[in-house]
């Protein structure tokens, strides 16, 4: 296939579906760059033969609420950024989400699936396609934490973690997550709310009807999910239309009983769903990037996954971002992807 990597910026590729039979069916697309000397003709009927050396292979997570969209978009994509410079780069949908969700993966009842189940069949598939080495994760807000604690359970197996806008510690840094997060819990312990759905894309409906008014400075709401005028329009309607799905009722609950905990923490506790201790004493390479205007995981949540690591090959980067824009901002090209694969680059074979 012929696709942007930004904006006009165009190459080839070589493209395949991915479903990865564990527990649930898990969809990933497979990307990888096309050989120099190869057709498109022949990346149709001998991928494998088509498709250029890779350096290493990296799987892509997704955040709350979203699916594989947030890395690759049609004028914008971290996906083909990643594969032209000689990455296998797989990218998933976490069940109940985009392709995984058509093929019948039911919603989560635990952010525990992802890490027990979705991620190590993601894992498996991998090493069947891409072969014995070991994988690259690279995980968005909630996707990052599930890296976190997979490469706990799959150490021999992950080369190292990325995340971009992970909170380590949720909704630290933030009065308004703060509140929410009591007002949830409060209202889940009288009601013991069902696992309902989520709608995620009924917000990027709304962003894409009321852009301008979302993007204006009058905008009532402490939560945008990106910072203001970061995305060119024709971009962020593609990221709102494609990329915002849906989540779930048990996540949410997770989630803020995650950061409930991590607010009380005692000495003996564990946080991070039972794997904090765990993850910080693992010596696995770490990149934490946080955005400066992200008022979802705002860098206080972020900094602690590196400042409490003790791996000895940890960095932790400030970008002026918000939590969405970081990926796939008019910015993200120049700041972020570089960032990324100058600490992969560094990280793999020549």
């Amino acid at each position: 296939v012929q696709q942007a990597i930004d904006i006009d910026e165009q190459a080839h590729f070589v493209k395949e579906l991915v479903l990865a039979r564990g527990v649930m069916p898990i969809a990933m697309v497979r990307k990888r760059a096309l050989r120099a000397d190869a057709s498109v003709a022949l990346a149709r009927s001998a991928p494998d033969e088509a498709a250029a050396e890779t350096r290493a292979p990296v799987l892509l997570i997704h955040g709350y609420g979203q699916n594989r969209y947030a890395f690759h978009l049609p004028r914008r994509s971290l996906v083909n950024h990643l594969a032209r410079a000689g990455f296998d780069v797989f990218n998933v949908d976490l069940r109940g989400r985009g392709r995984s969700g058509h093929f019948g993966a039911r919603r989560p009842r635990s952010v525990l699936e992802f890490i027990h189940e979705d991620v190590p069949a993601a894992l498996d598939e991998i090493k069947l396609l891409s072969g014995d080495r070991p994988v690259f994760i690279v995980g968005h807000s909630l996707g990052g934490v599930v890296a976190y604690c997979v490469a706990v359970d799959h150490r021999s197996r992950v080369a190292g973690v990325a995340s971009f806008g992970s909170p380590y510690h949720f909704t630290a840094g933030s009065r308004w997550l703060t509140g929410l997060t009591s007002a949830f819990l409060a209202l889940d312990q009288r009601l013991n709310l069902p696992n309902f759905a989520v709608p995620a894309h009924a917000y990027g409906k709304f962003v894409r009807t009321a852009r301008r008014v979302v993007e204006s400075p009058l905008y009532p709401l402490p939560f945008r999910g990106f910072h203001r005028g970061a995305i060119e329009p024709e971009v962020l309607e593609q990221h709102m239309a494609l990329a915002m799905d849906r989540g779930s009722i048990a996540t949410l609950r997770a989630m803020f009983t995650w950061a409930q905990e991590a607010r009380d923490r005692q000495a003996g506790d564990d946080g991070l769903f039972g794997y904090g201790r765990k993850f910080e004493a693992l010596e696995v390479p770490l990149l934490v990037i946080a955005g400066l205007f992200d008022d979802l995981a705002p860098p206080a949540s972020v900094k602690p996954a590196w400042s409490l690591s003790a791996s000895s090959d940890r960095s932790y980067r400030e970008l002026p971002f918000g939590h969405v824009d970081m990926l796939i901002g008019r910015e993200a090209p120049k700041l972020t992807w570089p960032l990324l694969e100058t600490w992969l680059m560094k990280r793999t074979r020549s």
